[in-house]
């Protein structure tokens, strides 16, 4: 008799197996782990350009494409599975990031012709310049390494309920509807029905699938489950979930394809969204909790999409239910690359929250993270938003949180690496006569300044224009209003708060703590000395060493830690004084996602120590080697007094020894560690328990740990997939441990 742990084995295997696979066929990826299956052979698609610049845009362009996409997707049924659907490509893929392309794609013949060729076809046009140019900020882009946000991935997430509602027959419903309605809108719904059509043409590959299998199965539980999987396909083909397993099903197709279309990987408060199919069920004798936690353990290993679980309502009423125990005990028994968000408030159950933090020492792979609702729902209140509206707003990404179904926030998509504004003002500062970490921080703030204001230039162009070069075609379905009104969701959304992230905090904390002791107080160096020893990248090993020896951020109360909270300060003012279009809002934090090595290629040395062109630092962490003995009370604490309070975050990434045990004392330990940091006003914390051996081993040789999962930024990897140097990046912050 085949068990779900039999099952659950079997299936693990086979993700480990597409993991080696997917490294083979894209390379290295810095990204997180995605749901995808390799590329079957003879894969291909071939796209269509509606510019005369060689890609695609607008509600034609982009329909098209996605359904190209889409339809180049053979179905994936695995037998010991209860859901189907898998997603292997990516529409982004074929507009040019090479920063998603994998190497496949950057390696085919017709990219390597455009290279050569030079020609106007280039793989590089993810916005329409052409339509859209913004020539006059490219120089300042530079100047401050600003992410500009234009063309941005869709960092915003859609509301569930709606779709579990409706289904997929629903919104065809609501776009014929729509059509009568608004004729002058014609091309905003083609474009929905062309893709809703392309989504049907998938699922209905699926329900073919599941027939042929079962034609040749002959284990009886196997054909039991093909039957219901076959069932559920078929029912959500069309009409809304009414089950569990079918609403399980509706998801996993759905999170296929809005992967597909534009990378998302917003999910939904999983435990009350799913908490009345799951009730009913069990009530009326269909789903037993065995069933119930193998269905939510196939939809975690299908896409591992953000999910929240527990914390309280707008009338501060706990949310935990008996299902947000089947989720933790699903993640347990899949025991893969997920992303689950822990809310924490007061009046949540302590019992769960132990149970979360056993589950992270246990299985040691990242999962799951620790968001503070208190400090993120007040904060995000003194945008002039109500309570209602806030405790609605879920942890649904790396470092930031969204409204569902009404908020467009470009978030994770906007930084400014304030090194690099930095690095400018001490160029101003040579120039000068006189000389002070106060005038140099005057010249600082004179420079973010212009920085903040060259990103809201390019956020409103974004804003302006977004649903003219890459309309959210799959979100609108489950967007309020965009289907009543006929109109994108980048242009019909009830809330739009765009976070701005800064990058490089401890670099330019310490930088500032280095010149104040090193020259100011005790006067072993002269700002010439500083002048050329970063013109020199530090030649003169000497002078580094008295620089990067200084009183460090997160060490404790040191005179770094005080230039950090005032840059934070510094930063807050400037982002939220930013003049904006009424009804748009700039939202501070800090965060750098993976682009620490990036944002350090681009600044020269820096007197903090750090040669020119060493990654910066991570988010809102202190630099690799701040303390020797890792501190992680310190780090907690200087992380908590750099949160920029108007609801975005500035997460804590910590990194802890395996000494720390899944008992009653290394649970009682974390959780003090989790609640004293946000007592102290902490946003986020991203935790990963790693053996120092074991780690070690893998960054030498990453076969030979296969299944060894990190935290890197606010999403979980295969260590075995991250480039070499993104691996090192990891173990510099571990070897901070202990």
């Amino acid at each position: 008799m085949l068990t779900y742990a039999d099952r659950l084995s079997q299936i693990r295997e086979t993700k480990i197996r597409h993991t080696l696979e997917k490294r083979k066929q894209n390379g290295y990826t810095d990204l997180d782990d995605f749901g995808t299956v390799p590329l079957p052979e003879g894969y291909h698609v071939e796209p269509w350009y509606n510019s005369d610049n060689g890609s695609f845009y607008g509600y034609d362009g982009m329909s098209e494409n996605f359904c190209r996409v889409l339809d180049a997707h053979e179905p994936y049924v695995d037998p010991m599975e209860l859901l189907c659907g898998r997603w292997r490509d990516m529409l982004v893929n074929y507009r040019g990031d090479l920063h998603y392309m994998p190497d496949w794609i950057k390696n085919s013949k017709k990219n390597q012709e455009f290279i050569q060729k030079g020609a106007t076809r280039q793989w590089s046009k993810r916005w329409d310049e052409q339509r859209f140019p913004y020539e006059e900020l490219k120089p300042w882009q530079e100047k401050y390494n600003i992410t500009t946000g234009i063309d941005g991935d869709a960092h915003f997430a859609c509301d569930y309920r709606i779709g579990l509602q409706l289904g997929f027959g629903g919104f065809m419903i609501k776009i014929r509807e729509g059509k009568r309605r608004h004729p002058e809108k014609m091309d905003f719904f083609d474009a929905e029905e062309k893709c809703l059509l392309a989504i049907d043409r998938f699922i209905v590959r699926h329900i073919k699938k599941i027939k042929e299998l079962l034609k040749g199965e002959k284990r009886p539980e196997v054909r039991k489950t093909l039957r219901g999987m076959l069932n559920a396909s078929q029912k959500v083909r069309t009409s809304p979930p009414d089950t569990f397993w079918e609403a399980c099903q509706w998801i996993a197709f759905f999170n296929c394809v809005s992967r597909i279309y534009t990378r998302d990987g917003a999910g939904f408060q999983m435990d009350v969204l799913l908490y009345p199919y799951y009730r009913r069920d069990v009530e009326i004798g269909i789903l037993d909790d065995e069933t119930a936690k193998f269905l939510i353990a196939n939809l975690l290993l299908i896409d591992p999409h953000y999910y929240q679980l527990s914390g309280v309502d707008e009338k501060d009423k706990d949310l935990t239910n008996h299902l947000s125990y089947l989720i933790l005990e699903a993640a347990d028994s899949i025991n893969i690359a997920c992303n689950l968000t822990v809310r924490v408030h007061s009046n949540c159950d302590p019992l769960f929250l132990d149970q979360a933090i056993f589950y992270l020492l246990k299985n040691k792979n990242g999962w799951p993270r620790f968001c503070n609702d208190t400090t993120l729902i007040e904060g995000y209140m003194r945008n002039g938003i109500d309570k209602k509206t806030a405790r609605e707003r879920l942890a649904l990404g790396c470092n930031w949180m969204a409204v569902p179904g009404r908020e467009f926030p470009m978030n994770d998509t906007v930084k400014i690496n304030i090194a690099k504004v930095l690095e400018a003002a001490l160029e101003d500062l040579r120039r000068e006569e006189e000389r002070s970490t106060e005038k140099l921080f005057n010249l600082y703030e004179k420079h973010l300044k212009k920085a903040v204001e060259i990103t809201a230039a390019g956020i409103n162009l974004h804003l302006d224009h977004v649903w003219e070069v890459t309309p959210e075609l799959i979100m609108n379905l489950m967007m309020h209003h965009s289907l009543e009104l006929g109109e994108d969701s980048s242009r019909c959304a009830e809330i739009f708060t765009v976070g701005v992230d800064g990058a490089g905090l401890a670099v330019v904390a310490d930088s500032f703590g280095a010149l104040e002791t090193r020259v100011e107080n005790e006067k072993i160096l002269t700002w010439e000395n500083v002048f050329d020893a970063l013109e020199s990248d530090f030649e003169e090993e000497r002078v580094r060493l008295i620089l990067n020896s200084a009183p460090k951020y997160c060490q404790g109360n040191t005179v770094s830690d005080q230039w950090a909270i005032r840059l934070t300060k510094s930063w807050t003012d400037m982002v939220k004084g930013q003049k904006m279009p009424e009804g748009r809002m700039l939202i501070p934090g800090w965060f750098s996602w993976s682009r620490t090595i990036e944002y350090g290629s681009r600044v020269g040395a820096t007197p903090n120590g750090r040669r020119a062109g060493e990654p910066i630092s991570h988010g809102a962490n202190p630099n690799p080697h701040f303390r020797r003995d890792g501190a992680p009370t310190a780090q907690a604490s200087g992380i908590a007094s750099v949160q920029c309070g108007y609801g975005n975050t500035a997460p804590l990434q910590i990194e802890f020894d395996p000494a720390l045990k899944a008992n009653d004392k290394g649970v009682g330990v974390i959780r003090n560690f989790i609640e004293t940091h946000f007592r102290q006003g902490g946003t986020l914390i991203n935790i990963n328990i790693l053996d120092r051996k074991k780690l070690m081993e893998a960054n030498k040789n990453p076969d030979l740990y296969p299944d060894l999962v990190v935290r890197v930024t606010g999403f979980t990897a295969y260590f075995a997939s991250l480039s070499p140097q993104f691996r090192q990046l990891v173990v510099e912050r571990f070897l901070d441990v202990g």
